[in-house]
């Protein structure tokens, strides 16, 4: 008996130690009272006060707890703290749901679901590829919501940005190979929408609105978290798409208007099986716009089913994809003169009647778009999750590219006549880009960590085969009764482009990226944070192959470092804070051939652009109050300007040298209010003072074309009332307000100035339960107004539309 006295004991021992290691799981979501996810609230177990905070689907995890029985709290300002206990048995995983309610306070006022546009909302997983709140933020980012978007009717992404601080469309959409998406200016440069839930999603035509949640507007020189092949160094456009739900849902809704318009949209969403870890949701509309010149339309097709699969607590699955069929007419840019004095400076002018289109309904463009997206997420501890996206894009510009261009001043000096241009364009391009990101949120002593540590690899390729640019004819741009006027039809466009032997385009492009990052948010005390990121990026061009002689060029590869270091201080915690930030951005340069007689060998280095900026950011009222200010200054350098040197050998030789500087500079505000129940109000302003400051010297000293308005202002009032006999009853007005625009600002051209301008919008709607009926007026006073880029194009006149939705 003695002898078994010690086995028992240690037989005892080891199933105490085993009984130890058998750990359970307690998994949970978090919703407000009106039944929506709660992001960032505090979960407390109060037995041994561990802590975490919900996602942005309000959803928690506690791992490794051993059986017993806790008491989960959760706290968040304006409602009532809750407390639940949840049972762990074993290696079980314990689900709990809890609904927040709202405190007695807050009782006193009536909360209708969806009467409430909740314009402050500004959390986002993308920005800082990080789970942080905005006011941890050192970086400024603007968000426009769905919430908004349905309060102002609003039926094209293009009106959508209206919203956003500081950004001014330059173009619309052209359908142009490579580059047909519209184009935007922000913080002085050009930007494209580029970027689909942080990763690539590029188009050639138009953007769909029916399948955002939400557009993010992030400023400024962004190169070390989204590095530089699909970004600007104004910042960037990023689309946040609309993700499944566990409850059946959606709604169809019907708007037309003015100009031909007709829109059908359906938004449907269902939980694939009983315990709700398959969701599906679909995205789809209909679009058909006709113009209120003599011609020209636009009619899209937008098919988006996302899917989502939650193997487990630790494994979810997301995929979206995204289908866009478009055809339309080019808008009307009519192309000032680059190579000569302008003779007119302004639109009025021009003496033109924009009513007139000068093309045909005939010469149209296709630009199909598939944007497919997936998502691993995989929990690998309690401080660790693994994040792998994968994105690929095939998207092609298909049919006829028309614009018109004044003459040369000998030909026609009085800006009177216009050469009209043509060709067919065949494109396409097809971009994979894949992520890995390991994203932590852990301690080291007493500072907290939020890293994420990620590779991205990029590819682009193109295969073009287009016919040369042919000058179709001269049109007279004033006189009405020029007879050429209506020649311009496709059969007449095949015959003359069938007549050309030469100027052919057939080639193929292709270009690699690499590139690995981290990004480290360290709370340093509970007020001070810093933000300390660098990105190593290597480009790899492959060049272009000429397929109609074999000849390869434009082959060159770049390495760029961008660092990126920010800091904030939480003068109230959670409320208010100040920040300050430095920002790289940069862009590579493709490797010239410098004359040989110059004796020169150039190797061309990276454009780099470093941004400081300073500013606050509030967050009152309980998310009621947004408030963002900031002061920015962006230097960009190693810019390449054309100069004139004498080689060895005498002559005069025209190069390229790599010493150029930009400066952009400037204020933006930011305002999100909720001041009473049912009313919000959206306002933004921006300042942009930009110059070229070493360049080519016909432009030095010089605004750059590219950055838009000096002064851009945006406001929206919206009121719904939120209870008696007219609940449901709401109303919208606002508008945008540019100053005048300097469209060309070149010594060998002159200036010609877009005026400034105010348009005004209003809407009146009634939303019940399950329908929702809207009339919309855009530019009430039917303003006369144009925007531009070296080009000239009239704005939208007065609309009136109606719009009809259907809830279940």
């Amino acid at each position: 008996m003695k002898k078994l006295i010690p086995f028992i004991l240690l037989l005892f021992c080891a199933q105490s130690i085993a009984a130890q290691n058998i750990t359970g799981v307690i998994k949970g979501t978090v919703h407000t009272s009106d039944g929506q996810p709660a992001p960032f609230v505090s979960v407390l177990i109060k037995d041994n006060n561990r802590g975490v905070v919900t996602d942005l689907k309000g959803e928690f995890t506690f791992r490794r707890l051993q059986p017993g029985t806790y008491t989960v709290q959760i706290s968040l300002v304006g409602y009532q703290t809750a407390e639940q206990e949840v049972r762990v048995n074993g290696s079980e995983t314990s689900t709990v749901n809890i609904r927040l309610e709202v405190s007695d306070t807050q009782l006193k006022e009536v909360i209708i679901k969806g009467n409430q546009a909740r314009t402050g909302k500004k959390e986002s997983d993308f920005v800082a590829r990080l789970p942080i709140k905005n006011i941890e933020n050192p970086q400024v980012y603007n968000v426009v919501n769905k919430e908004l978007l349905r309060e102002q009717g609003i039926v094209t992404f293009d009106d959508a940005l209206k919203n956003a601080p500081g950004v001014s469309r330059l173009w619309s959409s052209t359908g142009r190979p490579g580059d047909g998406a519209g184009y935007f200016t922000m913080r002085g440069f050009s930007v494209q929408p580029t970027v689909i839930d942080g990763i690539a999603g590029l188009t050639n035509g138009g953007v769909d609105p029916a399948n955002i949640e939400r557009i993010e507007t992030i400023k400024g020189p962004s190169g070390t978290l989204f590095g530089s092949s699909l970004i600007s160094f104004g910042g960037l456009i990023n689309i946040v798409t609309k993700k499944p739900y566990d409850h059946f849902g959606g709604d169809i809704s019907y708007t037309g208007g003015g100009f031909g318009l007709n829109r059908v949209t359906a938004d449907v969403n269902t939980p694939l099986n009983e315990d709700k870890t398959a969701l599906l949701r679909v995205n789809a509309a209909y679009h058909n716009e006709g113009s209120f010149q003599d011609a020209g339309f636009k009619k899209s097709f937008f098919f988006a089913p996302s899917f989502t699969y939650k193997a487990s607590d630790r494994l979810t699955f997301d995929i979206n994809t995204e289908i866009y069929n478009a055809e339309s007419t080019n808008t009307l840019m009519v192309f000032l003169n680059r190579s000569r004095q302008l003779i007119a400076r302004t639109p009025a002018e021009l003496g033109i009647d924009f009513n007139r289109s000068f093309t045909s309904n005939d010469i149209s463009y296709k630009t199909p778009t598939i944007n497919l997206t997936g998502q691993i997420n995989y929990k690998l501890s309690d401080q660790w999750t693994s994040q792998t996206v994968a994105a690929h894009s095939i998207r092609k510009s298909d049919g006829y590219y028309s614009y018109v261009m004044f003459l040369d001043a000998g030909v026609a000096p009085n800006d009177t006549l216009f050469n009209r241009y043509v060709y067919t364009q065949y494109s396409q391009a097809i971009t994979t880009d894949i992520q890995q990101n390991f994203i932590g949120d852990f301690r080291i002593g007493s500072l907290r960590n939020r890293v994420v540590v990620g590779i991205d690899f990029l590819s682009q390729q193109a295969t073009n085969n287009y016919s040369p640019y042919a000058m179709f004819d001269n049109v007279n741009a004033v006189n009405k009764n020029d007879p050429r006027y209506g020649q311009l039809t496709r059969p007449a466009v095949d015959a003359k482009l069938g007549a050309l032997t030469s100027g052919y385009t057939k080639n193929s492009a292709t270009n690699y990226t690499y590139s690995a990052y981290i990004s480290d948010v360290l709370n340093i005390t509970e007020a001070l944070s810093a933000m300390m990121s660098v990105r190593v990026d290597h480009f790899d061009n492959k060049g272009t192959k000429n397929f109609l002689n074999g000849a390869l060029t434009g082959n060159y590869s770049q390495t760029a470092v961008s660092p990126k270091f920010g800091l904030v201080y939480q003068i109230v915690k959670d409320k208010v804070g100040v920040f300050a930030n430095y920002m790289n951005g940069f862009r590579n340069v493709t490797a010239a051939q410098p004359n040989p007689a110059l004796g020169l060998d150039i190797k061309y280095k990276p454009q780099q652009a470093n941004q400081i900026e300073g500013g606050v950011k509030l967050d009152l009222l309980n998310h009621k109050l947004n408030f963002t200010a900031s002061y920015y200054d962006i230097l960009v350098s190693n810019m390449t300007r054309q100069v004139t040197g004498k080689g060895d050998d005498g002559v005069d030789y025209n190069y390229t040298i790599q010493d150029g500087t930009q400066k952009s500079k400037g204020i933006e505000l930011d305002l999100s209010a909720t001041p009473v129940t049912g009313l919000n109000i959206v306002a933004g302003y921006g300042y942009n003072d930009s110059k070229m400051v070493k360049s080519a010297a016909n432009i030095q000293g010089r605004r750059p074309t590219s950055a838009g308005p000096e002064h851009l202002a945006n406001f929206w009032i919206g009121y719904t009332t939120p209870g008696g006999p007219l609940q449901g009853l709401g109303a919208g007005f606002g508008g945008n307000y540019a100053s005048e625009n300097l469209i060309t600002n070149d010594a060998a051209t002159g200036i010609f100035t877009l005026p400034s301008y105010t348009v005004l919008n209003a809407t009146i709607f009634y939303q019940a339960k399950s329908y929702r009926l809207g009339i919309k007026l855009d530019n009430l006073a039917n303003k006369e107004y144009f925007g531009g880029w070296t080009t000239v194009e009239k704005q939208l006149p007065r609309r009136l539309s109606a719009s009809a939705a259907f809830r279940f």
